[in-house]
């Protein structure tokens, strides 16, 4: 019997191909082709299980995959899923967690420095023939070493983070719900802060919470109003984190100095976003997951909790949602 997944992200041909050289033993893999619902409910149709990374997957797409047994999360946030729905359908929910920790700080940290320095305006302008100075960037440029780092969210990723910002003796503020025992604040070189203490002091605000009702709009016009004007914010987290029109809003009135975006509140980013056209933001693509050295151990991961759940056996703790 040969066991059907289906990958719900449009996927370039050899990226699918490169999967299929890790696909065990009686398993077969297909892949979206374009974007939409009603191509992604065909695709789902006859699949025993199902792989997302950024798409949305609805409780009308779940609904049409009558064999779905499991929906496995190329990562780690599950905003995108409908877990409930899964839930009542009983179709189990899985994710790979911390397997991208690593990436992602560093992503975090190369944005930090990107924002920091105008690197972006100023390779831009250059590309177009125009040499920038110093003194004609939209202000001043700015260190990250010595200087105190906000980091909203403190899981795998957040306190990674933290890790490799050592380097840089830097100052770590940190806020999450649950605040983490004094020996662990202690080894890690970080002090737990209240948000609005944290907004008023960092400059630099790093996010790497989830997505929940209690983080959507988290960072709104009055939070921007608490930091600092010469600081930035960085958001590798989910989109739905910040309001974007209230950022481009305080970056064109220069109520904070800059940001890097990785992640929106829709994708692909609409070309009426209002984040476009700024100088003082650093844009990218959803990126900072993806690197080649976490590619394969990530897919196996997910592969080996797909055969797990075809045997009959269960999720590992870490990895099950649902």
């Amino acid at each position: 019997m040969t066991h059907k997944i289906v990958l719900l992200d449009n996927t370039a041909p050899a990226q699918a191909d490169r999967l299929r050289t890790l696909l065990p033993t009686g398993f077969e893999l297909s892949h979206a082709t374009a974007r939409g619902e009603e191509h992604l409910k065909a695709s789902i149709r006859d699949a025993d299980f199902a792989i997302s990374a950024q798409v949305a997957v609805t409780g009308d797409i779940l609904r049409a995959g009558s064999r779905l047994k499991l929906l496995h999360k190329w990562g780690v946030g599950i905003d995108n899923l409908d877990v409930d729905a899964a839930r009542e359908l009983n179709i189990k929910v899985a994710r790979t967690t911390g397997s991208n920790a690593i990436p992602v700080a560093e992503f975090t940290i190369g944005l930090m420095l990107a924002t920091l320095r105008f690197q972006s305006l100023a390779h831009e302008r250059l590309r177009q023939g125009q040499w920038t100075a110093f003194n004609e960037l939209p202000g001043d440029t700015f260190c990250i070493s010595g200087r105190t780092i906000g980091i909203v969210g403190f899981g795998a990723i957040g306190q990674t983070v933290a890790r490799l910002l050592k380097g840089f003796d830097c100052t770590i503020l940190y806020n999450k719900r649950d605040r983490l025992a004094s020996t662990r604040e202690k080894e890690l070189g970080v002090t737990f802060a209240p948000m609005p203490e944290l907004l008023a002091s960092a400059d630099i605000v790093s996010l790497h919470c989830p997505l929940t009702p209690a983080t959507s709009n988290l960072i709104d016009a009055e939070a921007l109003s608490c930091m600092k004007s010469t600081s930035v914010l960085i958001n590798v987290a989910r989109g739905g984190v910040v309001n974007e029109d209230d950022l481009a809003l305080a970056l064109r009135n220069n109520v904070i100095r800059g940001a890097a975006m990785d992640v929106y509140s829709i994708e692909p980013l609409p070309g009426h976003s209002k984040l476009l056209g700024l100088d003082n933001i650093v844009l990218t693509p959803h990126l900072a997951s993806a690197t080649a050295d976490t590619f394969e151990p990530t897919v196996r991961r997910m592969f080996d909790n797909i055969a797990r759940v075809s045997r009959g056996e269960p999720l590992p703790p870490d990895d099950q949602v649902v």
